[in-house]
């Protein structure tokens, strides 16, 4: 998976946001009322006057001053909850308030364009208590990436005012701005005496969903979705097409931690592989009609065996692909049992820059499976980060394409299981614990690399992490107070090479690069790969059941 070699919190972070944003769609709605009346026992304009009435007498005797927004709609940057979020959190996990900067966010993020430097970014507690931001990533191809940029650069001045103090939506800002202007940014990079400058020319900057696309095998292609955003149907035609589809033998679609997106986006995505006309997937509300999404193009004759890879993190408009793609037999589901997010939202812009997205629709499957995860009676925490610790119901049955039976109301099954490889108490401390207090990011690897680089200042295209490279981890780790036994390093060599070649080349050659290792190691990958034959098989099958359970007609 992209980032495997990253800290476990990020991915939980990303799953927690984005699953709440998953599947957006939507209209706007007006409200109208007509003239005053007097308020009814049990009605809305009851509740909304004892609401006035309460309100009224917190401003005026509490103890301290009232600040109206924070009690209407809570405080930016905290877990404290407002009214409006209170009364949503009572509906459901996934409708939620946001304010002007976290809408703003979430509009950049559907749209999947922005104008700037390109560069994700931390900000944490660093020296003497004050905020520091780090280089986290330049995006491949972007403009920081081409200055030089890299992971773990401390970013200290922005067109010469400083950043040291300055909270990480300031920096954003700073580093934000018309396409064609120049930004001077300064930096401090462990191993160089004096700071760098660079100077970057903003540019459009356009995230891409559809990540990875390249040949694993011969004749066999691997995509990688990592969300469905407003370009995800044009970047899986371009993909597809570079990897010349009609010549594949095979395709691994990953699916893994992709928090889902936009439901248009996702019927884009599944049309290119079923036959046309196929149902993709339908919806309803209480105040929408029901509503069908077909395969409008189709795949055009291209039959090729797919094998999609999910696992918990896969969430509502990932989940649609995965679900149709079942339904239909046209995919062999692996991985792990997803998220469960069957609620489709409605984003509605307030005053203010602010937003509400309400949860206005259910959707279904083609067999008619409800993928929405139960939520009553779990604490919000443990719905959003621990998916995997609520079993799946087998109660709502249905039935694929070929007759298999499939089951609703706990996210989409794998058809094979295939769980992540398990982690040794060692490696998981590897990945997860810091050797540093400045930054978040700064687990092991990533503060080995920062240091490695500091001395040798590159690596070669073909590098690996060879026995000196890892003797000086291990006295790296050693200073910083993780010592390895002889056995330690022997019992987890693979890992530690792996994830230092990982790491030092996503630092040099950026994260494609390093992404494209990862996956040649992955063993879910291949796995994958080698369940092809039986995709094809499973299609094959489907296609027989169909034509035998097919209605005949009264002879003639």
């Amino acid at each position: 998976m992209r980032n495997a070699w990253r800290p476990g919190w990020i991915w939980a972070a990303t799953i927690g946001v984005c699953a709440a944003l998953g599947g957006v769609y939507g209209w706007r709605v007006e409200a109208a009322t007509g003239g005053e009346t007097a308020p009814a026992s049990g009605t809305v304009p009851q509740s909304l006057a004892d609401f006035s009435k309460v309100y009224n007498l917190v401003e005026q005797n509490y103890a301290s001053p009232v600040d109206p927004d924070h009690a209407i709609y809570g405080f930016e940057n905290s877990n404290a909850v407002g009214a409006i979020p209170g009364m949503l959190r009572e509906l459901d996990p996934h409708s939620n308030f946001f304010d002007r900067r976290t809408f703003t966010r979430l509009r950049e993020n559907q749209e999947g364009r922005y104008f700037g430097v390109g560069m994700r970014i931390l900000t944490a507690a660093g020296r003497s208590g004050k905020w520091m931001t780090t280089v986290i990533e330049p995006m491949p191809g972007s403009p920081a990436f081409r200055a030089g940029l890299r992971p773990g650069d401390l970013i200290l001045k922005v067109d010469g005012k400083p950043a040291e103090g300055l909270d990480g939506d300031t920096v954003s800002k700073m580093l934000k701005g018309p396409k064609g202007t120049s930004v001077r940014v300064t930096i401090e990079r462990e191993g160089y005496d004096q700071p760098l400058d660079f100077t970057i020319t903003r540019d459009a900057i356009t995230a891409p969903s559809v990540d990875d696309a390249f040949f694993v095998q011969p004749g066999i292609a691997y995509i990688h979705i990592k969300e469905f955003t407003e370009t995800t149907g044009e970047e899986m035609d371009a993909a597809l097409q570079k990897l010349g589809s009609r010549n594949l033998k095979g395709l691994v679609l990953d699916l893994r931690g992709n928090p889902g997106g936009l439901l248009e986006a996702a019927v884009q995505v599944a049309d290119h592989f079923l036959d046309k006309g196929q149902l993709i997937v339908y919806h309803s509300g209480r105040r929408s009609m029901e509503r069908r999404y077909f395969a409008e193009r189709g795949n055009r004759g291209e039959s090729y065996p797919i094998v999609v890879l999910i696992n918990h993190g896969t969430a509502s408009a990932a989940e649609i692909v995965a679900g149709a793609l079942q339904d239909h037999d046209r995919a062999l589901v692996m991985g792990e049992t997803s998220f469960g997010k069957g609620l489709v939202q409605t984003p509605y812009p307030l005053s203010e820059g602010a937003g509400l997205l309400l949860t206005t629709a259910h959707y279904f499957t083609p067999s008619g499976r409800l993928i929405q995860r139960d939520y009553h009676n779990v604490s919000l925490y443990d719905y959003l980060y621990a998916p995997d610790d609520q079993p799946p119901p087998r109660t709502d049955i249905h039935h694929t394409d070929g007759g298999r039976r499939v089951y609703g109301g706990g996210g989409i099954t794998p058809d094979v299981p295939a769980d992540p490889p398990a982690t040794s108490a060692l490696q998981g401390r590897l990945l997860a614990a810091s050797t540093c207090p400045s930054y978040l990011e700064c687990g092991p690897f990533f503060e080995f690399g920062k240091y490695y680089l500091g001395i040798h200042k590159t690596i070669p295209p073909n590098f690996t992490a060879d026995a000196p490279v890892v003797e000086a981890f291990r006295g790296f780790l050693a200073k910083n107070g993780i010592v390895l036994s002889d056995q330690d390093v022997r019992d987890n060599l693979g890992f530690i090479r792996d994830h230092i070649r990982y790491l030092l080349v996503d630092m040099i050659y950026g994260e494609d690069e390093a992404h494209h290792l990862s996956v040649a190691g992955d063993e879910t990958v291949q796995k994958a790969v080698e369940a092809l034959p039986q995709a094809a098989a499973l299609a094959a099958q489907a296609k027989k059941y169909m034509a035998s359970h097919a209605k005949v007609g009264p002879a003639s």
